[in-house]
């Protein structure tokens, strides 16, 4: 991990995305914690999805398989 020397903080809000040329879908999170995730999705990753966790600084704190659904439940319509 390289984190740039003097780099400035900057915000992503929680979404999802799907990059249809390389096939793989960004999902940004947080955590009720305050710990905020980066999870991709793809048949293009040949070892599964990955999910990367980010500390309060912003740096990168872990990172792994990931193992839970891509869209959460606000993603989808609810008949009323």
């Amino acid at each position: 991990m390289a984190i740039k020397p003097d780099g400035l903080p900057w915000t992503i809000c929680e979404q999802i995305f799907t990059d249809r040329a390389a096939g793989l879908t960004f999902q940004f999170e947080v955590m009720p914690d305050g710990e905020q995730r980066l999870r991709v999705f793809g048949e293009a990753l040949p070892f599964g999805n990955r999910e990367y966790f980010f500390n309060e600084a912003g740096a990168r704190a872990g990172s792994g398989t990931a193992t839970g659904l891509c869209r959460p439940a606000w993603m989808e319509q609810v008949d009323s």
